[in-house]
């Protein structure tokens, strides 16, 4: 099938059917893993902003429909998902600097229009190398680590009673995730046996599964499964979400949400990278599927859908560029052949169902995977905390910089990201100087 599509400016946009087969493989399994992931904010949106269960799906429809136009509107060949390294920080700025639902969707607004601001004037001007290059390796893992320490607070401090709520369900979907995942024994049993091998390739649900049954035996999960589809409450949403409606941010909120933009955008670009190598990296495999890379593209696309969100949906920082565990299940299918799977276009909007929501409407669906929503929060920021940590280990190789690492991390972690920024950013200033000097001698 033609992998062509209709063209608008830069971007191309695609249809199922029309530009692309429907790769069922990839369908069946983002019909779990994307719509488990979508959900995971629910408990947020419900218990910190002020949202009912049924507005808390809607945004998170709205938000997955964001999220699938990157492939299917925008045309880019990145699975797109959250900036997750930047939730953690987020997460505890907004909530725990502002106090009402009104103030803490301002801020988000705020979030999202700088973000979309930065990543248009990065996208026009080619300056994300730049800046890239400018941020000493000593603040980038301190920024990272600080991404860590605040998945970690989020979890065991600021959100204990839901922990405690849920002790058996909680740590069993810990464990098992953590050894399908990260167990040396687990993956020698991978490679020996197709059993275990297809148990991993689901990802969170084997955690998801553990916990459902011995939870719900113990009285910790309860499943009150409704009938029917959601009517989604889109004008009853907009009246608690959209700046027309609760008055968009007074400026102060803009100048705050920069350093957390900054750091964001920081993320983002090393996901483009990451991506781009996925990608490229591949390629020889699939000569007949040749994948249009355009960084200045994607810069647009990210900045377009951040904006909108702003004015419909606004829950930074959910309209990042890779999701790069999607990513690499889908090239691990596209590389074995064009029998496995046509173009790595249509395997990434299979996975994302095509951006058609209906999956969100299905009542029955959705409230069996309500209990199971606190969870997948619980488990996305500790595989964030754990991933974070070991590539801020990595980023800082000497002693000097671990120690200003640590320094930046904890900065950020318990007080304001601009303290945080500043302070690690001086006392950068301040060892390059020392350096030069002890050069000069």
């Amino acid at each position: 099938m033609k992998n062509s599509g209709f063209k608008w400016g830069i971007f191309t946009a695609r249809l199922p059917i029309i530009h692309m087969r429907v790769a069922w493989p990839e369908l069946a399994q983002g019909l779990v893993v994307s719509l488990s992931t979508a959900l995971a904010l629910i408990p947020l949106l419900t218990t910190s902003f002020g949202l009912t269960f049924p507005e808390a799906v809607t945004i998170a429809m709205l938000h997955m429909m964001l999220v699938t136009s990157n492939v299917i509107i925008f045309g880019e060949p990145f699975a797109s998902g959250w900036i997750t390294p930047a939730l953690p920080l987020v997460l505890g700025f907004v909530i725990g600097g502002y106090d009402n639902a009104v103030e803490r969707f301002q801020m988000m607004t705020a979030l999202s229009l700088d973000f979309a601001a930065l990543t248009l004037l990065m996208g026009v001007t080619g300056w994300g190398h730049k800046l890239a290059r400018l941020i000493p390796a000593a603040l980038k893992a301190g920024i990272i680590l600080g991404a860590a320490l605040s998945a970690f607070k989020r979890i065991f401090y600021d959100d204990l009673a839901g922990f405690l709520a849920m002790p058996v369900s909680y740590i069993l979907a810990i464990f098992v995730c953590l050894t399908i995942l990260y167990l040396p024994a687990f993956q020698g049993l991978k490679s020996k046996y197709k059993l275990w091998s297809l148990i991993s390739s689901f990802g969170l649900l084997p955690s998801f599964v553990m916990a459902g049954v011995f939870g719900g035996l113990m009285g910790e999960l309860t499943f009150d499964i409704t009938p029917g589809f959601l009517n989604p409450p889109f004008a009853a949403l907009m009246e608690k979400v959209s700046p027309f409606s609760i008055g968009f941010p007074p400026l102060s909120y803009f100048a705050s949400a920069l350093p957390l933009t900054l750091i964001a955008y920081l993320i983002l670009f090393g996901d483009l990278i990451t991506g781009t190598s996925l990608i490229e990296d591949n390629q020889k495999f699939r000569p007949d599927d040749p994948v249009d890379i355009n960084l200045t593209r994607s810069h647009y696309a990210v900045a377009i859908r951040n904006f909108l969100m702003a004015i419909i949906a606004p829950f930074f920082p959910t309209q990042g560029v890779l999701w790069a565990g999607a990513q690499i299940i889908i090239i691990e299918r596209w590389k074995a052949g064009r029998d496995k799977l046509e173009s790595l276009i249509g395997g990434i909007s299979a996975f994302y169902y095509y951006g058609i929501p209906v999956v969100f409407l299905i009542l029955p669906l959705v409230t069996v995977l309500k209990p199971f929503m606190p969870i997948a929060l619980m488990l996305t920021l500790l595989l964030t905390g754990i991933a974070c940590g070991r590539l801020a280990l990595k980023i800082a190789k000497s002693m000097t910089d671990r120690t200003i690492m640590v320094l930046v991390s904890l900065l950020l972690t318990f007080f304001s990201p601009w303290v945080g920024l500043l302070a690690g950013g001086v006392v950068c200033l301040l060892v390059s100087a020392a350096k030069k000097k002890r050069v000069k001698r």
